[in-house]
């Protein structure tokens, strides 16, 4: 791992570090189980709202997690060239497998340049198996060090809360070799990593210190949004100071709501400040976000409402990292300003769904709604963009066709055949493998070749009825089917599962 140079004025500081993986594999639970395991409850009661990250502090050391659900997030920050943390945490559900967003999180992280953890969770589950999923890993050029690479690797259960010390140590471990440092005597600089519009406060920012130190009455700007810093609170809510480097905080008196993954910077007068940002939105086409048409998928059609130009242009980025190789997203239009009956009228053409960031839905809108109400318009409304992607990717996979999976439960020997007619038969045998339950999916083999199939209408043990028998067990199978069985066929238990469709 190569050391990063110490600059002049540098001081140590905490690691900044993200968690991705697969989206039902535990990546909010362990950050919720490290948050609730290191933080008293009193403490923690204090954290109301989702603010995209917090801070912990183990042995004396603090550590940022950044609490994003999604790796298109991170490659979105990452894309508008933002270094957004210093070491990655790969989940991986160790009852499961390494599935298709697994690898899309470690494309990211390695596209980051960042160290990777692997986390094994849900480790507590008796069909967990850490050295299955290593091995898939390995097939996708993630070597863990106990299969002779480079990268650690720590077995948890969210759930039991347990593994959390040690993956925390390991965490700190890997922060000390990288040596991380920043420079407090500079103008601060940091990273928006959340943004939202809140009736009460106004504009609301979470921010990422990089360098220097933010306090109150600072002017800050991003690329698009200035402020002259009203009030400071850390990530309990609590108010405070100052902020220094690679500490969370939320940031009060931004004029407009600055986009997720733009970067800030301090300046002395709101006039350098002006100066440097742009003051108008760059001359961009937005929308029409199509990939060429092919027959053999489905498209989802989207039109894209956001409060400024800066979080349109962040979530089409974001939309744009979304996998499209079995659906097509097609962003039919993209503008600023509230949901109207022109964009009612075009979903309704194309059938599409409306996305609205931080807008309102216009008194037209719900009139045109309610002068036909077999309209039927599809409009969704988020405040919380990483929320906003994922319902998107959740509605681009409903558009695929499920997947049939074929799951093998048991097997058993036939060993005796009692009787038969017509297309059933009772035959007895032994259970060499899983389990046999009345309902199952057969198919027959003899000499390793498959010679018919069917299904056990019942099952019994000593002619007693009973709805589940395991390996070892001797078993009566009332089966029916399309061949006759005979003595020393194999029968092959299985069951067909319908799995929703994935990017």
């Amino acid at each position: 791992m190569v050391k990063k140079p110490v600059q002049q004025n540098a001081t140590l500081r905490p690691p900044v570090v993200v968690v991705l993986g697969h989206v039902d594999h535990g990546k909010s639970s362990l950050l919720e189980a490290i948050r609730d395991f290191k933080i008293t409850s009193k403490e923690s009661g204090g954290i109301t709202q989702h603010i995209g990250a917090y801070e912990i502090e183990e042995k004396g050391k603090k550590i940022t997690f950044i609490d994003t659900p999604g790796h298109e997030a991170f490659s979105a920050m990452r894309a508008r060239g933002a270094e957004v943390a210093d070491i990655a945490l790969l989940v991986v559900d160790a009852a499961q497998s390494v599935q298709p967003q697994t690898k899309e999180a470690v494309l990211a992280i390695k596209h980051a340049e960042i160290p990777m953890i692997v986390v094994l969770n849900k480790i507590d589950l008796p069909t967990a198996n850490p050295t299955k999923i290593k091995g898939e890993l390995s097939k996708i050029d993630v070597l863990v060090e106990s299969f002779g690479g480079t990268i650690p690797s720590v077995e948890v259960s969210a759930k039991e809360k347990a593994g959390i010390d040690e993956l925390l140590e390991v965490i700190l471990l890997v922060a000390d070799m990288q040596e991380l440092t920043a420079d407090t005597s500079v103008p601060a600089e940091g990273l928006i990593i959340e943004s939202y519009m809140n009736g009460g406060k106004g504009p609301v920012a979470t921010a990422i210190v990089k360098k220097g130190i933010l306090r109150n009455k600072d002017i800050i700007a991003t690329e698009l949004a200035i402020a002259k810093v009203k009030h400071l609170e850390n990530f309990r809510g609590l108010p405070v100071k100052e902020a220094l480097p690679a500490q969370p905080v939320i940031i009060l008196g931004f004029e407009t709501v600055p986009a997720v993954g733009e970067k800030f910077k301090s300046y002395k007068t709101a006039e350098e400040a002006l100066a440097k940002i742009k003051k108008e939105a760059p001359k961009r086409e937005l929308g029409s976000t199509i990939i060429e048409s092919d027959p053999n998928k489905k498209t989802l059609n989207i039109i894209l409402k956001g409060d400024v130009f800066g979080s349109l242009e962040a979530i089409e980025a974001m939309l744009k990292n979304l996998p499209q190789d079995k659906a097509v997203l097609r962003i039919l239009k993209a503008e600023v300003g509230e949901i109207n009956e022109t964009d009612a009228k075009l979903a309704e053409m194309s059938k599409a769904i409306i996305i609205g960031f931080r807008v309102k839905i216009g008194t037209s809108v719900m009139q045109f709604m309610k002068n036909d109400l077999d309209k039927r318009l599809r409009i969704k409304t988020f405040e919380i963009i990483y929320e906003l992607i994922q319902d998107v990717r959740s509605s681009l996979e409903k558009t695929l066709e499920p997947e049939v999976v074929r799951k093998d439960i048991g097997k058993l020997k036939t060993l005796v055949v009692f009787w038969g007619e017509k297309n059933r038969q009772i035959v007895g045998g032994k259970i060499t493998e899983g389990e046999l339950k009345k309902g199952l999916k057969l198919e027959v083999f003899r000499s390793e070749r498959k010679v018919g199939s069917g299904r056990i209408i019942n099952l019994q043990r000593d002619k007693k009825d009973i709805d589940l028998l395991r390996k070892g067990d001797e078993a009566g199978i009332l089966f029916e089917g399309n061949v006759k069985i005979e003595k020393g066929d194999i029968i092959q238990a299985y069951v067909e599962e319908r799995k929703k469709g994935e990017l």
